[in-house]
């Protein structure tokens, strides 16, 4: 990944892609922005993989992330989820320090801002009402997930 330069309107690119975003005022977008980075990713390149011990959330600015897992046969993977503009991914990173339990592939050139875990924790240290906010959306998030994946399973039977 390679850094790409900061733009003016990242602030209003964040309140447009993501819903949590456009909630906040811009304070606090430029509060949470400066816990953060921003990275380029190239169409094919991985961002991480089953098992690393990086701990960090991305924000997908632009692009599509595919997301898989390792099934019982070697070298063979299972797509998991797709992600485009306004999606986060890898968010239980923030909150957990287990390894990662997928890896994660753009499938296109995307952009992404980065939150690791300990820029979480100064984050809520720092603005605890921001950080209140950003974890209720989280939970939310993971929540939406859990039920889409449950109502997957049980189709299947």
């Amino acid at each position: 990944m390679k850094e790409f330069p900061s733009s003016e309107n990242l602030i209003n690119r964040m309140s447009e892609s993501f819903r949590f975003f456009n909630h906040l005022n811009e304070d606090e977008i430029q509060a949470f922005l400066s816990f953060c980075g921003s990275k380029q990713v190239d169409a094919g390149e991985t961002i991480w993989k089953e098992g690393d011990e990086d701990n960090y959330a991305a924000f997908v600015m632009s692009g599509k992330l595919g997301i898989k897992k390792m099934t019982e046969f070697k070298d063979k993977h299972l797509i998991v989820g797709l992600f485009t503009k306004g999606s986060v991914v890898g968010e239980l990173c923030l909150l957990t320090q287990h390894p990662r339990s997928v890896t994660a592939v753009a499938l296109e050139s995307a952009e992404i801002v980065t939150l690791g875990s300990n820029h979480f924790e100064e984050l809520i240290a720092n603005h605890p009402m921001l950080g209140l906010k950003l974890l209720k959306h989280i939970f939310l998030v993971i929540s939406k997930r859990l039920n889409r994946s449950t109502d997957r399973i049980a189709k299947i039977f």
